[in-house]
């Protein structure tokens, strides 16, 4: 879950300087919609990224995957973006073990304690990469493959004038269409409703794109409720999912 995933400008990017005889331009910065911030790493997921680590953490290439020969079968192929500490991650790829799962996650504990969970619970259908979700989408993703995308609890970018920073955006929409195949899942969930109707309209505008619902879907039964996410529910706060498909267009 992406519920801490926040990134400001790259403070690196496009830092080289002007090579002779060539006019230094200003900066193309692209906004990026999480930070990586130290987090404290347990025993046991230190020990999870070391030993499970080779095995099931995928390195970032900008060259396309060839899922059969990572998962060692051919089955359908869901990517979830920013998968936070991975509890919900691993009881999905649990409960559907015919179907194979790629979470994309940048902080390093939450990376380590899916891994854990994975060598506790056996889940041979589920890898990782740590790394920027646009990149490994843009360069790893073939167009027209994945059964679905999960999205859960994106940072929400409270303040307005931080909502430019928030996931769910026209362009990166589009991006997650283009790699869905026909009748392909993009399935989002938030818990702050103004980011909800921006979900609801940017996912809407997607031509690619169905709503399943007549506005924002029932939560589908594969998604766990969080720990977070049920007291909300009891203090009378809402979430909302929102399931639109994949459709071919003529």
């Amino acid at each position: 879950m992406t519920d801490d995933t926040v990134l400001p400008d790259d403070p690196t990017a496009n830092d080289l300087p002007a090579q002779a005889g060539e006019v230094a331009e200003a900066p193309q910065r692209r906004i990026r919609s999480f930070v990586l911030r130290a987090g404290r790493m347990g025993t046991g997921q230190q020990r999870a990224l070391e030993e499970l680590g080779p095995r099931y953490l995928v390195p970032y290439a900008a060259e396309p995957l060839d899922p059969p020969s990572l998962f060692g079968r051919d089955a359908p192929l869901i990517v979830e973006i920013g998968f936070g500490m991975g509890h919900a991650t691993a009881q999905i790829a649990a409960a559907r073990a015919d179907t194979d799962f790629l979470g994309i996650e940048v902080h390093t504990p939450g990376v380590g304690a899916l891994l854990k969970r994975i060598g506790e619970d056996g889940l041979s259908n589920l890898r990782i990469i740590q790394h920027d979700a646009v990149e490994v989408l843009e360069h790893m993703i073939a167009p027209d493959s994945l059964a679905g995308v999960h999205v859960f609890f994106p940072d929400p970018w409270h303040k307005k004038k931080h909502n430019k920073r928030r996931l769910i955006q026209p362009a990166f929409v589009a991006l997650l269409a283009s790699r869905l195949k026909p009748g392909g899942i993009l399935h989002c969930a938030t818990d702050w409703q103004p980011y909800a109707e921006q979900m609801l309209e940017v996912l809407g505008g997607e031509p690619r794109l169905r709503n399943t619902a007549p506005g924002y879907a029932p939560r589908p039964d594969y998604r766990p409720l969080t720990k977070f996410e049920s007291r909300g529910i009891r203090l009378g706060h809402g979430v909302w999912d929102l399931v639109f498909e994949r459709q071919t267009i003529a």
